[in-house]
């Protein structure tokens, strides 16, 4: 591969090593910037002495590379604001109790079903000064209307950390909200508000309201919630309103990256603005002016939509493609794409861990890399057979790269993704082109009947379609396992196989032939592994029991609840079992007792009946049990209680007392989340 001889290539994977490194292994300012301060004199000297020896060149090389993984450390602990000394995670108390916190909301998210949720910035707790961002979640009252954005709030609440995940192998939210800059959260009613009639009006509350005025105006027009929901998704970078029902319809189809806005979308506004700006001289005041305004309508346009890290990846590149053509050179693609993926990392170096930026980049590569290979394999004389070859061969080779990962975080994949693209450019492009002229008349109050129409039909049509696609269920392949060897497995085998496509050789043979049979034997020693595990977990099921044991690939359940389909418990069972590379064998009701490992397990609920002669070695406490667990502890030695989320929370807080007096230990799946044996 040509592109790993670029020097920029080099520097960006170490730059990127050294935000990893310092992600996963924090350290203090000092060492960082003493590691920082060696690391520039060990360069300086190298850059030096290859001036004056051609054989000091590889010493510089190396110099240069560790200079920038250092960089990358330096730049994570630069942009992490725990470091500031009145961020709230630096006092401990602001943990223990309720205080008075002076918030300002800074963005709306998605709601849930119970609560309003708000990003806000702290600016004060007690009166005394903070800062630092949480998660405000506001129980949900008919009444309130949505807060603006710089709307200034006071709380009387507790700030809660961040939650761990509660069972085996489900997402950490809580790890996720911390490369936001988030690492606690607000529970509160509205009750408990008090709201200011002061408002901060930053860059972030204009472009509410320029959205929030779009919308308003659509709305009167006669536009339905949901067309309404995708053209501001589509166009406006907002997806809060999209319906799951929608949303679950365009991830079946594989076409839910349409729906955050990213480079088919800033490619099509500097397409536009360039068609606009055509009839300008073509000299250098002409050309100057032409570039000062797309590199503005670029980066307004990523403002509006949010700054979500793929229209900043998007923004970034075409905006040095823009430069590019300005100064009449031509820019070599991957020079760009990396340029950009540079200097977003250095300003924002934890987008480096966002799910939609790493699918986003992994996707514009292999578009740049694979799709010509692909195209080339035929070459149809009709210019409209030509533009939907096009579409299938960007298709191809964009989903080739994001497959591996895309099925390592969502474990599905969309067979029928081609099928999609190929009706859903087209109409994108007409949703585009129509939804930015008529975002723009929105503004001023003025939506055309024509264009308004033609857009709502477009969004529906695109609906229906995708609807279609995604009713077609056999192509969707649900529940695929993969772990973090496979997907570099994965990678191995797509890049050797592409290199050796696109020039056999044996030595390319062999290479990917080589990386093949290292795929399959992480397989098959993973299939392995999954054949001897065994191991029971009490799940952290809200309200009810669950109780899995698993035998090599199989799970068999307890619960008396039983699992809907769609329910959260069949979900946070499926998740656990696709993650382990095993399947739900059979469901059975709960009994009093259980054996497993040479463990007897007692199992006491709400009536209250066991073998008061068993000598259990654990005991599970479900349905809040009237009993003296003292008493009980006092005829039984067992060498763990455990309670789960079926119980009071009364009830465990006593019997976690009594076992600490007993010494005996306590496992809580309400403070601890899930055990296993």
């Amino acid at each position: 591969m040509k592109i790993l001889k670029f020097p920029i290539v080099r520097i960006c994977l170490w730059f990127i090593l050294g935000i990893i490194t310092t992600y996963y292994y924090p350290m203090s300012v000092k060492c960082a910037f003493s590691a920082l301060g060696i690391s520039v004199c060990v360069f300086s000297y190298f850059l030096v002495q290859s001036y004056r020896k051609f054989e000091q060149r590889k010493a510089f090389s190396v110099s240069l590379y560790l200079l920038f993984f250092v960089i990358g450390i330096t730049t994570t602990i630069i942009h992490n604001d725990t470091f500031e000394e009145n961020h709230y995670t630096n006092n401990l108390k602001n943990f223990e109790s309720n205080h008075s916190i002076q918030v300002t909301i800074i963005e709306k998210l998605k709601n849930t079903s119970n609560n309003d949720r708000y990003i806000a910035q702290i600016t004060q707790i007690d009166n005394k000064t903070s800062s630092g961002k949480i998660l405000l979640n506001l129980k949900k009252n008919p009444i309130t209307k949505d807060f603006v954005i710089g709307t200034r709030l006071k709380i009387e609440e507790q700030l809660v950390r961040n939650f761990k995940p509660n069972n085996p192998d489900q997402f950490n939210y809580g790890k996720y909200l911390e490369t936001k800059g988030i690492y606690a959260q607000v529970f509160a009613e509205t009750s408990q508000l008090k709201v200011s009639t002061i408002i901060d009006k930053s860059i972030w509350y204009y472009t509410e309201n320029f959205r929030r005025k779009i919308i308003l105006n659509l709305e009167k027009s006669g536009f339905k919630k949901e067309e309404l929901a995708v053209i501001s998704a589509l166009i406006l970078g907002q997806q809060q309103d999209i319906s799951p029902e929608v949303l679950r319809d365009y991830q079946y189809a594989g076409a839910v990256h349409i729906l955050s806005v990213s480079g088919l979308h800033v490619g099509f506004i500097l397409m536009f603005v360039t068609f606009i700006l055509k009839p300008l001289p073509k000299n250098n005041y002409g050309n100057f002016f032409r570039l000062v305004v797309i590199l503005s309508s670029l980066w307004l346009f990523a403002l509006i939509a949010g700054l979500a890290p793929s229209v900043v990846r998007s923004a970034a590149m075409f905006s040095f493609v823009a430069i590019g053509i300005f100064l009449n050179r031509k820019t070599n693609v991957f020079h760009t794409m990396l340029v950009s993926l540079f200097l977003i990392l250095l300003v924002a170096p934890l987008f480096l861990f966002d799910i939609g930026f790493q699918l986003s980049y992994i996707a514009l590569f292999f578009i740049l890399w694979l799709q010509p290979m692909l195209k080339i394999l035929w070459k149809p004389k009709s210019e409209l057979v030509a533009y939907f070859w096009d579409i299938i061969t960007v298709s191809f080779a964009a989903q080739i790269g994001a497959m591996p990962l895309s099925i390592y975080y969502f474990h599905q994949f969309p067979g029928l993704f081609f099928v999609t693209n190929l009706v859903l450019i087209p109409c994108l492009m007409v949703i585009m082109a129509i939804g930015v002229l008529l975002m723009i008349l929105a503004y001023f109050d003025f939506v055309p009947v024509l264009l308004s129409k033609t857009v709502a039909l477009s969004i529906t049509f695109t609906n229906t379609y995708i609807n279609w696609i995604a009713s077609i269920e056999t192509f969707v392949i649900k529940n695929i396992p993969l772990n973090f060897w496979l997907l570099i497995a994965s990678y191995l085998v797509i890049f050797s196989c592409i290199i050796w496509f696109k020039k056999p050789n044996f030595t390319k043979i062999i290479l990917a032939l080589g990386s093949i049979l290292i795929f399959q034997i992480l397989f098959v020693t993973t299939n392995w592994q999954s054949e001897i595990k065994k191991e029971l977990i009490v799940f952290n099921a809200r309200k009810s029991t669950i109780i899995g044991k698993r035998i090599g690939k199989k799970i068999m359940l307890y619960t008396n609840n039983g699992l809907t389909e769609n329910g959260f418990e069949k979900k946070m069972i499926q998740t656990y079992a696709t993650a382990n590379f095993c399947g739900i064998s059979n469901c059975k009701p709960i009994t009093n007792t259980l054996y497993f490992n040479k463990n007897k397990i007692l199992i006491i609920d709400k009536s209250n009946i066991y073998k008061k002669t068993m000598n259990a070695d654990i005991i599970i406490l479900r349905e809040s049990p009237k009993i003296n667990l003292e008493r009980l502890l006092s005829s039984i030695k067992p060498k763990i209680i455990i309670a789960d989320a079926s119980n009071y929370k009364s009830y465990v807080t006593n019997w976690k007392q009594t076992c600490a007096k007993e010494k005996i230990p306590f496992h809580s799946t309400y403070e601890k989340g899930f055990y296993k044996l």
